[in-house]
């Protein structure tokens, strides 16, 4: 069965939301007080709505309870509005609610209303692109949760010539190899205690956040 989804708000952050889900064949209705956002997203989306979310009875009819997520991802433009929409799902049943917010005291009041997830997506973007523009060693990263990252790094040339077992990353890092593509073939490859780095691969970890940063400046 697929996935259910109510996004609410369809600006940058919303859309982009709305289209990954659609791509990922979950069944999405979208809804904005914006006749054009809603035209647009429409054009990706299972089903697209033009209303204000903070209209109960209206909010009521898209069965919040029946979603198996609900994100509301107004704006910094109407952060009264994504807090009551906020408050609202979850007094209409909605099983998860995840709230777009701003700054603090915005996340600490969406929290306050019953979200189950606040995300800061400029600043959460930021803070990881910031860990690529200080190191160039550092490709990509992904959040997985809880604090952890999955991060694509270029291996230091400190690592090359002993194997995975003789480095110890675990033990000497916190870090966890989970792949590694190497340079000459361009394939990717499980990592195996037996298997040593060369020149110019990339390995693909799990670790906290800022240990991959750490351990390549003490690298």
């Amino acid at each position: 069965m697929k996935k259910q989804a109510l996004v609410i708000g369809l600006g940058q952050f919303g859309l982009a939301v709305a289209r990954a889900l659609s791509v990922r064949q979950a069944e999405v209705l979208a809804v904005d007080i914006d006749e054009e956002r809603v035209r647009t997203a429409s054009l990706f989306v299972t089903e697209a709505a033009c209303f204000d979310a903070t209209d109960e009875a209206a909010l009521a009819r898209t069965s919040p309870e029946r979603r198996d997520v609900c994100i509301c991802a107004i704006g910094d433009e109407a952060k009264e509005a994504s807090i009551l929409c906020t408050a609202l799902l979850k007094q209409q049943g909605a099983r998860r609610v995840i709230a777009r917010s701003n700054d603090d005291l915005h996340a600490r009041i969406l929290t306050l209303v019953g979200a189950d997830q606040v995300v800061n997506p400029e600043r959460e973007f930021g803070e990881r692109f910031a860990n690529q523009i200080l190191h160039v060693d550092i490709r990509g990263e992904l959040p997985l949760g809880d604090g952890l990252l999955i991060s694509e790094v270029a291996v230091p040339p400190s690592f090359v010539g002993p194997t995975l077992g003789e480095l110890q990353l675990p033990r000497r890092f916190g870090v966890t190899v989970v792949a590694i593509r190497k340079r000459a073939s361009g394939t990717v490859v499980m990592p195996r205690a037996d298997l040593a780095f060369e020149a110019g691969d990339v390995m693909v970890v799990v670790a906290g956040e800022q240990v991959v940063t750490r351990m390549l400046e003490r690298s």
